[in-house]
């Protein structure tokens, strides 16, 4: 392996710059295409790779060239923060980092650090927390294990970036102490403790100027105030200008070719004046980051990759096992003693089906996934009857064709092979083959399909076979951009001709509709053919397939119902249907989709046994809370979720999960409710009070609280311990006791949080500044210690544009959750 110090790839890159025409520097601030920068071959300079997955490798889409196929499947973002374990996370980062390498890439684009502000955002599930203390910890640490490997993480989404409605035309109006205290210090706590290689700018606009040319984000607070020097990436797409951009901090524009930069900042140079030596910045961070992820060295000289290994496995596992949260638990009716039980319902639109993730750039096709009842039954085996009643669906858009009901033609790969031909109506032979895990397809921003496809004037045929588990009448729902058929038996069954209705999100609102009768077990030949005839960079074609059931809602809710009554517990596993939390799009309310509140009210009268566990990224409203004992929140806990559920319900792991973001009674509840979803302008009007903040300060109960989470045992914090007095500007020392009283081992997640009774500008009640994992056995204690440093007790004072730290009494507060609090303290700084 080359260890090359900073100095070594300084001068390395000071040299190949000398030797650089301004055409060959200005074709390296753009990408080649979607995934890859611009190799310059006269200098050898090679190029490098990027994927998408916070949470996984996403390579298994047709992509430029990079290697396809399964990786694993990771928890997702509010999972891993659940844990509220650094360590753990900087083992996610670790490994994530063998997958990329042995995937062929050298950038993976996370971590997504966005601030949870509101409950129906698309992709809340992708982030960490409603609090940046959380999400910087948790992203560092992420960040941290990534990189020790070589390989370059992307921290995003830079900034205010915090819900999919008009993300990319919306500006987010957000006044200067609530940037700094709220949507800016988790990533200056990531560039500070974890350098990151990249940052990706957002789509959206802050107080009317996009983030890809915010000079106050990029120029003044990034790279001046916090020293990043770095790669600054634009998303996909989010560039809007040549000067402004370039001029203002913005070095790559993604994906390629290039469409604001290249020519026209070439032309720049020499008409427009703009200044070489920005351009020459921009240069120095992409070659500096292609040292540092070991592009110009031999494969053999790097980190090795690894993908899906057994460590892998059960790591992920173990992450899942360490996120889900004990929401409730009455009667102490968890865990489950396989040994006083005789039969079990196992009911649910989410038992049988495994929800791993959410939808979007995000998602990754795992080499396996593990349902709840498969895990249930994996365990339990023949000692406990374990019965499965479906009861209702809770998809409200049909679900997409996915590996459960796909099967290749070949063992070549795994769901559909895509063949992907250099021209619009599949003639000759295909210029690449490449296989994908459902029958979806996509391709946008400038971007083209496949390694060998020249023009967006392209078309592909996927075939595979269909297989459904249970016969009856069946829908097929088509819908696309372009031109489509599908084919079942060689026998046309659907054809759709479209456009895009929304070309910034590649969709088109019309579909075509087949109803068809399918046999158990049969394998069906399907074919789809997409023809693209226009010059669009945008493209997007999916099947979709549902049941069509001879019993009405009720009947089916009745029959799980009674089912439930015949046994000595009932587990009801709802939530969120694939895809229904995804990028592209919000929530449209904060229920269950479908029946499902109905179907729990039901077996809860059925049977006062009854445990809910919950597949959501986000947080939904329980009407039905008060009448089960028993929650656990699941989120999406990737491929192994299945048996972290079963291991968590039946006591072979206590569970230690605990929320980082407050789930209300009601979406009226929360802080942005009156300014959601806005219009072209979103206006921050909560300010400061995010999340806990605003229900402490508003004193509202919410339904479970910002850090709760229960354990099958139970905590005594003691002995907490802070100076009297402290300096302004030292760092102030904190210890607290903590003891396992129960009789089963345990992890406690203890919290501090910082109370500023009187200020000269408001404050919230109290702000989490630090928190800590700590395993105990049985009766055992352990001492905790935390480290206060100045901005612990700082807040933004926009009029004199600094953090400060008023003289003055502070509280120093020690909890199991924000509203559940231990022990408290007093300190005087002066």
């Amino acid at each position: 392996m080359v260890n090359l110090s900073p100095q070594d790839i300084q001068e390395r890159v000071q040299a190949l710059l000398e030797k650089m025409t301004l055409h060959e520097k200005v074709s390296l601030l753009s990408g080649k295409d979607a995934w890859h920068t611009v190799p310059i071959e006269r200098l050898g300079i090679p190029s490098m790779t990027m994927t998408d997955g916070p949470h996984g490798v996403r390579s298994s889409y047709p992509d430029a060239g990079r290697k396809a196929g399964p990786t694993t499947c990771f928890p997702t973002g509010v999972s891993m923060a659940a844990t509220w374990n650094t360590d753990l996370i900087e083992q996610v980062g670790a490994a994530l980092a063998e997958e990329t390498r042995g995937m062929g890439c050298d950038i993976l684009l996370g971590p997504c650090v966005n601030i949870v502000r509101h409950p129906l955002a698309g992709r809340n599930f992708e982030a960490y927390s409603e609090d940046p203390f959380v999400a910087g910890k948790i992203g560092t640490a992420w960040v941290k294990g990534l990189q020790s490997r070589r390989v370059g993480a992307s921290l995003k989404h830079f900034a205010c970036n915090n819900q999919e409605v008009e993300r990319f035309r919306g500006s987010s109006q957000v006044d200067e102490r609530t940037l700094r205290e709220i949507y800016l210090p988790h990533f200056e706590m990531v560039v500070k403790e974890a350098q990151p290689y990249t940052v990706m700018c957002a789509y959206n606009r802050i107080n009317g100027v996009y983030a890809s040319e915010n000079r106050h984000l990029l120029r003044e607070i990034l790279k001046n105030e916090w020293g990043f020097e770095g790669l600054v990436v634009s998303d996909w797409g989010a560039n809007h200008t040549t000067i402004e951009s370039v001029k203002n901090g913005l070095d790559l524009e993604m994906p390629g070719p290039a469409k604001y930069y290249g020519q026209l900042l070439e032309e720049g140079v020499n008409i427009w004046q703009i200044d070489e030596a920005a351009i020459d910045d921009a240069v120095r961070h992409i070659l500096t980051v292609l040292f540092k992820v070991g592009s110009f060295e031999d494969e053999a000289s790097l980190p090795a990759g690894s993908v899906n290994t057994p460590q892998h496995q059960e790591l992920a596992r173990e992450v899942a096992e360490e996120s889900i949260t004990l929401l409730k638990n009455e009667g102490n009716l968890l865990p489950l003693r396989a040994e006083g039980l005789r039969r079990i319902a196992v009911i649910g639109p989410n038992a049988a089906e495994d929800r791993i993730g959410g939808g979007g750039s995000s998602f990754v096709d795992p080499p396996y996934r593990i349902s709840p009842l498969q895990g249930l039954e994996s365990r339990l085996g023949s000692k406990v009857e374990i019965v499965y009643e479906k009861g209702c669906d809770n998809w409200q858009e049909p679900p997409v064709i996915g590996q459960d009901y796909l099967q290749p033609l070949t063992d070549a790969g795994q769901g559909l092979k895509v063949e992907f031909f250099d021209n619009p109506g599949l003639q000759g032979e295909a210029v690449d083959v490449l296989y994908v895990p459902k029958a979806e397809f996509w391709m946008w921003a400038n971007s083209l399909p496949a390694q060998h496809v020249t023009s967006p004037r392209f078309s592909l045929r996927a075939s595979g076979l269909l297989q459904v588990p249970e016969g009856g009448e069946y829908t097929l729902y088509l819908s696309n951009t372009a031109h489509c058929r599908v084919l079942i038996d060689e026998k046309q069954v659907l054809e759709h001709v479209s456009v895009p209705s929304n070309l910034a999100q590649d969709r088109t609102d019309t579909r075509a509709e087949h109803t068809l009768r399918l046999e158990p077990g049969k394998t069906y030949p399907l074919t789809i053919e997409f023809l693209k005839s226009d010059d669009l960079h945008f493209a997007h074609a999916r099947l979709a397939l549902s049941r069509k059931y001879q019993e009405d809602e009720n009947a089916r809710i009745a029959r799980a119902a009674h089912l439930a009554s015949t046994c000595d517990v009932a587990i009801i596993f709802a939530g969120m249907p694939e895809g229904f939390e995804s990028e592209g799009a919000d929530r449209p309310h904060m229920r269950l989709p479908g029946p499902q509140d109905r179907l729990i009210e039901a077996v809860a009268r059925a049977n006062p046994h009854t445990i809910v566990v919950l597949n959501a990224g986000s947080p939904v409203e329980m009407p039905w809370v008060d009448q089960v004992p028993a929650i656990l929140e699941a989120y999406y806990p990737g491929q192994e979720g299945g048996n972290a559920i079963a291991r968590i319900l039946l006591g072979e792991v206590n569970p230690s999960g605990k929320l980082t973001v407050t789930f209300p009674r009601r979406v009226e509840d929360t802080p942005a409710y009156i300014n959601y979803p806005g219009g072209r302008e979103v206006i921050y009007g909560e300010g400061i009070f995010v999340g806990y903040r605003y229900y402490d300060k508003k004193d509202i109960q919410p339904l479970f609280p910002f850090g709760h989470g229960l354990s099958y045992t139970t905590f005594e914090y003691s002995d907490l311990s802070i100076p009297q007095e402290a300096r302004i500007g030292e760092s102030v020392e904190v210890k607290i006791t903590v003891k396992n009283t129960g009789t089963v081992a345990g992890k406690e997640v203890v919290q501090l949080y910082v109370c500023d009774p009187e200020s000269s500008l408001a404050r919230p009640p109290k702000e989490l500044k630090g928190f800590a994992k700590v395993s105990l056995a049985p009766g055992e204690s352990k001492t905790v210690r935390f480290t206060l440093d100045s901005r612990a007790f700082a807040f933004y004072d926009p009029y004199q544009s600094r953090w400060v730290v008023e003289p003055g009494r502070f509280e120093i507060l020690a909890g199991s959750s924000s509203r559940d609090i231990r022990m408290k303290a007093t300190l005087t700084m002066a």
